[in-house]
């Protein structure tokens, strides 16, 4: 954690760019329509803004001439500009923070829409806690922005320019005076901005490593709690979640020394010039209007900066948020679909070459996981792999649902190289139950539909009887519609995987993959799935990775995988009768090996 800190800190210290923001821009543009309403909004309270001073001028002149009537018009007018600021306000308000609430949800879509297709092997390296605090920390920061920073910074940007231009009409002399201090005030903010921003970086990146160290332990919290490491997990927690406090301390600190020196700078600077301008009046070189309107206007612009100073710093926030979630946006995949995709042979036979493929994982590169495997499995056999844990026999169905591209070689299916087809395109043509049955927060008929998301009831529930799920989902509060809790917290291991197989089987694709697909299973579900499976199989490609010798047996051919290579081949009584590895696993793995043996 602590090199992948100071990773992230090296790269923060080479960018300290607002113009990160820029990124925002293509979510911004198909909705010009609202910007250009909220730009007409923003301009009319600015306008109106810069014209109060002016009624005010004219009030106070007024006072000395005694005519009531002038007096009442010019209130009368004031009150009219306050209307229209009202209504300005309240337009600008409602454009922006309905643009900022768009634009989030634009870009939440498009960065989920781009993460969820990326192979397993960015995930190698980011954990998916972070990503989800990208996706909600980072895109709650930008709705701030968006929905009120940079309406309030471009309204402000506006009142200075024109407050600047009005205070040169009303007195030259104290403008000059007013211009001397803007290169004093501005040096802090360009200075103290930029360290700002680095540490806006660093604390959103330590609040994603907290949210990913909390994702963790929350997912796998029975096994925590199991190993009585309740303490050290909240240990480890609370050290990551000081840290952010730490560095969003740090961040505070800076702002608010910021925040001191710009408003000391700005406010003595109008109380020297307010001094020198009560001179002027008491001299009648200027009037006590002209005054009051020059100081309403010294005190805007030195609001405009003050305000602006502190949303520098949350533009500067929004710009490393921006930069993560552009990031994820813009992650590089090397497994990606071709432009022109070859469609897969329509129907699908369910012939699967694998031609001298070698395969290495990118996390661990010196280790072939794969090394030269050369395996042709003919449409409708069965095939089981089987060797020790880590010989490679996952990898095969990994390198076969394209999770990863082989190092070289290449795969076939149907006589189509894998790669030179759309990967949603080939899967639909792919079952697999996998070793950990994935099971999601819904109802139980939702998760064996997840398979086939157009099947009717009667096919779900046909494919629960199948895989010898039907009675124990019967016997849940509301049946099929019981929802199972996240993760199917609220099932056993066994009952899991059978609705994992009972997904499969209503998936009804020429190609079968089971990666230990009755492991979880007891006796009884065993050999009511296995009848399943031996009845899918019968007509499909099917590729098993198995332990349970009752599924070895009944293949047509098995293969057996040491060290990423295949080491031997055939069916269960000759590989016995060689004495090899294959004996060996039987005798201390698989469950009849020792009668068998």
């Amino acid at each position: 954690m602590a090199n992948t800190q100071a990773a992230r800190a090296e790269d923060r210290e080479k960018s300290k760019r607002v113009g990160a923001l820029a990124g925002l821009w293509p979510f911004v543009l198909p909705y010009r329509f609202y910007v250009a309403l909220a730009g007409v909004a923003l301009v009319l309270t600015a306008g109106v803004s810069l014209a109060l001073p002016l009624a005010v001028r004219r009030v106070v002149d007024s006072f000395s001439t005694g005519e009531t009537e002038l007096l009442d018009s010019y209130f009368a007018a004031a009150l009219a500009i306050a209307s229209l600021l009202a209504l300005g306000t309240g337009l600008r308000y409602y454009m922006v923070t309905r643009l900022g609430e768009r634009v989030v949800a634009d870009i939440r879509k498009a960065v989920f829409d781009r993460v969820i297709g990326l192979s397993p092997r960015f995930y190698e390296t980011l954990q998916t806690g972070e990503v989800l605090s990208r996706i909600t920390t980072d895109t709650t920061v930008i709705q701030s922005v968006i929905g009120s920073s940079v309406s309030v910074a471009l309204r402000n940007m506006l009142i200075l320019a024109g407050g600047m231009v009005l205070m040169l009409f009303t007195s030259l002399k104290l403008t000059g005076l007013v211009l001397l201090i803007v290169p004093v005030v501005i040096v802090p903010i360009i200075v103290l901005g930029r360290r700002l921003r680095v540490l806006s970086r660093e604390n959103q990146d330590w609040i994603a490593a907290s949210s990913a160290n909390a994702s963790e332990a929350l997912g796998a919290v029975q096994t925590v709690q199991a190993f009585t490491h309740e303490a050290l997990t909240r240990a480890g927690f609370g050290r990551v979640t000081e840290k952010s406090y730490d560095v969003a301390l740090r961040r505070i600190t800076t702002r608010s020394v910021m925040t001191v020196i710009v408003i000391f700078l700005i406010f003595s600077g109008v109380v020297g010039v307010l001094w020198i301008g009560a001179r002027d009046v008491r001299a009648g070189e200027m009037t006590v209007g002209a005054l009051v309107q020059f100081v309403i206007y010294a005190v805007m612009v030195a609001g405009s900066v003050g305000a602006l100073s502190e949303i520098w710093s949350e533009l500067q926030r929004a710009a490393g948020a921006t930069e993560r979630l552009v990031e994820l946006l813009n992650a590089p995949d090397d497994v990606l679909d071709p432009q022109d995709p070859v469609p897969p042979v329509v129907p699908c036979k369910g012939e699967i070459v694998f031609d001298q493929v070698t395969f290495h994982y990118p996390s661990r590169r010196g280790v072939a996981a794969l090394d030269g495997i050369n395996l042709t499995v003919a449409p409708g056999e069965t095939v089981a792999l089987v060797g020790p844990s880590g010989a490679g026999k996952s990898t095969i169905l990994q390198l076969l649902l394209r999770f990863y591209d082989p190092t070289s070689g290449e795969i076939r299916i149907d006589g189509v190289d894998v790669k030179s087809m759309a990967r949603s395109a080939f899967r639909q043509n792919i079952a697999l139950v996998p070793q950990d049955p994935v099971i999601f927060g819904m109802t139980a008929r939702e998760n064996i539909r997840f398979g086939r998301p157009d099947a009717t009831d009667a096919e779900v529930e046909a494919a629960a009887k199948a895989a010898a799920a039907h009675d124990f989902l019967m016997e849940l509060p509301e049946g099929y519609e019981s929802q199972v809790g996240e993760r199917g917290v609220m099932l056993s291991g066994g009952q899991k995987q059978r609705i994992a197989i009972a997904r499969a089987i209503l998936r009804d694709a020429p190609i079968l993959l089971l990666d230990e697909a009755t492991s979880a299973l007891d006796a009884e579900s065993e050999r009511a799935v296995q009848q399943a499976v031996d009845v899918m199989s019968a007509t499909r490609t099917t590729l098993v990775v198995a332990h349970r010798l009752a599924t070895v047996k009944k293949a047509d051919r098995i293969l057996v995988f040491d060290k990423g290579r295949i080491v031997a081949e055939g069916t269960h009584d000759s590989l016995v009768a060689e004495g090899g590895l294959y004996a060996r696993l039987a005798r201390l793995q698989f469950t009849e090996g020792a009668s068998a043996a």
